[in-house]
This record gives C-alpha cells, structure tokens and sequence, in this order.
C-alpha cells in the first residue's frame, strides 16, 4: 500500500465525519449563497478546526468565489481543497544541514512521544542517516527502558544513565558520543512531565547549553509532539509549550484514531509552527513527513489535486 493509500485510510474517521459531509454539502446545492456558507461554518466548526481559522477559511472562500466568478458549487469545493492546503502550507523537512546535527523532542506523557522517536530514527535510518538517540527523560525509569527497547528494535545506538540522573550529563555525554562515532543526527528525548512550565524552561535551558557549548555551529530541531485525538486541548498544549521552548515543528500523532483531523489547520493558523510530521497507525512506517496537498486530497478521498 502506497502512502496516499495508507494516509487516506488513516484520515478515514475525519474523512467519513467530516469531509464527506462538506462534499455532500456542495454536491446539494446548485448555487453558492449564504446558506451554503453557513452549513460550513457548523461542518467545520464542530470538526475541530476552530472559530477563528474557520472563519479565515469562509472569508477565503468568498474571496475567491468573488475574485474568480466562481457559480458552480463544485468549482467553490475545488477552491476549497486549495485553499485548506495553502493555509497549512508544505511540510518543511528537518534541518540537518550539519553533521551531527541535534533534534530535541519534547512533548507530554501519553502522546506517542517515544515511538515517533523510533518512528522519525527509522526514516532518517533508511534515508542513510547515521543515528544515536539520548534517552534524556531520566525521570521515569519507564521511559529509558521504553526508549531503549526501540532503539534496539530500529537498529541506533543510545546513550542512557540510570533513572534520576542530570537530564544535561545525559546530552553531554551522548553529544560527545555522536561526534566521536560521527553520527549524522543526534535524536534528545527530553522529560514527559515536569511540575511546572519554569522547570521545563529550566530542564531545556540546560540541555541547550549543553550542546550549544559542545557543538555550537549544530543544526538544531525542537520538535512538539502533538496528539491529534485531543482536538482543541492540542492547542492549548502546544502554545504553553511554545511559551517554554523554541519550537521548530510540529509532529501529529495517532490521525488515524480520531476523527478531529482538523486540528491540523488549527494550529498552524494559531500558533504558526510547521506541521513536519505526522502520523496515521501503529507500524514503523506510518509516520511520514507531512505534505499539505497529499493531506487534503486525502482529506476529501480525491486521487488527483
């Protein structure tokens, strides 16, 4: 199965939910008028993509119906899909432009945070990537042991110390190891819960130092991980996060479970951070790099754009 393939059957619940309704919308009506516009405004809404992007969308619309003397529902649809794709832009792919270059991954406990890790170490791998990870959330003794099962499972080396350690020794050491194994990519799992936002201010301030000190020319990633199935509360993680850390992308995880695909538009319109990954099911090669156009295309259950 392709990826469009497997990212169409992924989207399924938020396609079946929500975007079949929006095609079923445009094929009902036979001109373009305010009660069309208005059973979009609610599909969407209650679909997750939010108010304020929800209305940023309509206004679009009506631009474009307007600017292009646009009569025909399905012609408005097309308009539609191009304008969803545009607004959540391209997917921008990872900075590693520097050898080793550093990749940071933060995110709370219970949103897939380890297995994008392995999933994100996986693609760099096949893409010839040397790869170490650093299982620097040294506060559950879970979490190394979890980390350490995967790396195994992909085939990278870790660096760990025992549970309670200096997250920052952790990074010192492994930042060290990937410059004498010349490791192409340093992947940083950083703690899943701390009490409050100083401390994770504080914990990563202290990691960045770290590497800033040992290789202050890197290329640096700070990726968020997001869980899709938390719709809006998604939001609201990430702008505390971005309040706390220099967050460079996104990464979207279990689509596949939900039918709240519409965050994607949410929270790039509202926080502006690039979506840069996503991921639609369980197994190793279900997380891909995020494209806009393949997304709403599959989305709307469309083969061509």
């Amino acid at each position: 199965m392709g990826f469009f393939e497997k990212l169409k059957e992924g989207l399924k619940k938020t396609k079946d939910t929500v975007f079949k309704q929006v095609t079923s919308l445009f094929s009902r009506y036979t001109t373009i008028d305010d009660e069309l516009y208005e059973e979009l405004e609610e599909i969407l809404i209650t679909s997750d993509v939010g108010v304020s992007t929800t209305e940023e969308i309509l206004e679009r619309l009506q631009d474009t119906v307007r600017s292009e003397r646009i009569t025909e529902p399905e012609e408005a649809r097309r308009a539609l899909m191009r304008i969803l794709a545009d607004m959540i832009g391209d997917g921008e792919p990872l900075n590693l432009s520097t050898s080793p270059a550093v990749v940071l991954v933060i995110g709370v406990n219970g949103v897939g945070k380890t297995t994008s890790i392995a999933k994100i170490a996986n693609l760099l791998k096949k893409d010839g990537k040397t790869v170490l990870l650093a299982a620097a959330d040294t506060f559950r003794a879970a979490a190394i042991d979890q980390i350490a099962v995967w790396a195994d499972r992909v085939g990278v080396d870790l660096i760990r110390h025992d549970e309670g350690s200096d997250p920052a020794s952790v990074v010192y050491d492994a930042v060290n190891a990937a410059k004498s194994r010349r490791a192409d990519v340093l992947i940083v799992d950083t703690a899943g819960r701390l009490h409050n936002k100083k401390n994770l201010m504080d914990e990563l301030a202290k990691i960045n130092r770290v590497i800033s000190r040992e290789l202050p020319d890197a290329a640096r990633e700070t990726l968020l991980i997001l869980d899709a199935t938390t719709g809006q509360n998604a939001v609201i993680q990430a702008s505390e996060f971005k309040n706390a850390a220099n967050i460079t992308g996104l990464v979207l995880t279990k689509l596949d479970g939900t039918a709240k695909g519409g965050i994607v538009f949410s929270i790039k319109q509202e926080l502006n951070i690039p979506v840069k990954y996503i991921g639609v099911g369980e197994q190793m090669d279900d997380l891909q790099m995020f494209d806009s156009e393949l997304f709403v295309r599959a989305m709307f259950d469309e083969e061509n754009a």
